[in-house]
């Protein structure tokens, strides 16, 4: 990392109502030199509040909390603070609040017992405006998205747009890789894999990588992996 990527901090919200949860994520954060918390709440409203008065660049939101749980909070933190990225903190037992997650349009969520070098680079991907999902939760939403009546055959049709390189781009996408670990894998710059990203989720009609992902499942472009 660059001296100029270090000398401007992302700076992050945690919002959790169990102080022992705030402290261990705090204490993950504080590891990475160009991360900063500079505010926490114990519920919703407070995170709204919070968000609002500081503008963090990045919040990390429990799923559920007192008074207003983590997706309606990032919903309205959008009309306080639009600048600022939410990261859900969930777990597999929470399906509806993965679907509402995916609607509401959040940055990204993760499982609550991610690793602490996966926490880190999910609110650094995050602060760069990339949606996230770890590894284990992106398998997670394909299973519970593929129980319905996937559009497997459109999927197919729509990466038949893609180049070569593309695809093997978003095989990445839906093994949870982000920029910087499928340009290490494909040898080629990150400047240039952003790119490649946007073309593949202007050609696959997608809002976000989460939802490219899903279209590389639905095509079975991912079968035999992981």
């Amino acid at each position: 990392m660059t001296r100029n990527e270090t000398s401007v901090r992302t700076r992050v919200l945690i919002a959790d109502d169990e102080e022992l949860v705030r402290t261990g994520i705090r204490l993950i954060l504080a590891q990475a030199e160009d991360l900063e918390v500079v505010a926490e709440a114990a519920d919703g409203t407070e995170a709204i509040e919070m968000a609002g008065r500081t503008g963090v660049d990045v919040a990390l939101l429990d799923v559920r909390m007192p008074i207003l749980d983590g997706i309606t909070a990032a919903a309205r933190m959008a009309s306080v603070s639009p600048r600022t990225a939410c990261l859900v903190l969930t777990t597999f037992t929470e399906e509806g609040y993965l679907t509402r997650a995916l609607a509401e349009g959040v940055a990204g969520f993760l499982v609550k017992d991610i690793p602490a070098v996966e926490l880190i680079a999910a609110v650094r991907s995050a602060s760069r405006g990339h949606a996230v999902a770890s590894p284990r939760m992106m398998r997670h939403i394909f299973d519970r998205y593929l129980e319905n009546e996937a559009p497997r055959v459109a999927a197919r049709e729509l990466t038949y747009l893609l180049t070569e390189r593309e695809r093997e781009i978003l095989v990445h996408i839906g093994g949870g890789l982000g920029n910087a670990a499928i340009a290490e894998r494909l040898h080629v710059s990150e400047g240039t894999v952003k790119a490649d990203v946007r073309q593949i989720l202007a050609k696959l009609e997608c809002d976000n990588r989460v939802s490219a992902a899903i279209v590389a499942h639905e095509a079975g472009l991912l079968r035999g992996r992981g």
